[in-house]
């Protein structure tokens, strides 16, 4: 059953894998740089501001909170399962499409962008989106496209993505109902 999933997660992998081009490599490739998204982020923050007014500090405590555990947790299971991103994968150098040469540390399950921006989303869309129409597809979409680049790029499997996308929404519904029985019983 393993062997199994593995076969189809790698299959899976190559046939997204193997669609590229030269515009597609470089829009994956800067989907996934952290630093692109910063304006983004600037305006979530706006809207935040705009629609929770002083309530802001204890949400942007909590999406601080919120990263940092899905981040290390993702790092640790990578470092306890030892999965290797497909990239490091010795049965299939010379087969992955690589964008300039970038692959990640050595183990790829689970994506912690995938987590990331999956925890950001569902948090988010806890919060935003029964006030602004269509947020929550929108920002779902946004991290759903994120983590795809990962696949695309050549540096997670699918189920390294897939298991990300699980404990991201997962911490980002927890940290929605802490933030909502603190903002409900707390000070």
């Amino acid at each position: 059953m393993i062997e199994t999933l593995k076969y189809w997660d790698t299959e899976l992998f190559f046939f997204i894998n193997e669609k590229h081009n030269d515009f597609w490599d470089f829009i994956m490739y800067w989907a996934s740089d952290k630093l692109i998204w910063i304006p983004l982020y600037i305006f979530f923050m706006y809207l935040l501001i705009k629609h929770y007014k002083k309530d802001t500090i204890w949400i942007l405590i909590s999406l601080t909170v919120l990263i940092t555990v899905s981040d290390q947790v993702s790092v640790l299971l990578k470092n306890m399962i030892m999965r290797l991103r497909p990239c490091h994968e010795p049965a299939l150098e010379g087969l992955v499409h690589l964008v300039k040469n970038k692959c990640g540390g050595e183990f790829g399950f689970f994506s912690s962008h995938a987590s990331n921006h999956f925890a950001l989303a569902a948090f988010l869309s806890f919060l935003l989106g029964k006030k602004i129409k269509y947020f929550s597809f929108l920002i779902f979409l946004w991290a759903a496209f994120i983590s795809y680049s990962r696949i695309y790029l050549g540096v997670h499997y699918p189920g390294d993505v897939i298991a990300g996308i699980i404990a991201g929404c997962g911490l980002g519904f927890i940290m929605a109902k802490i933030y909502s029985f603190f903002k409900r019983y707390g000070t």
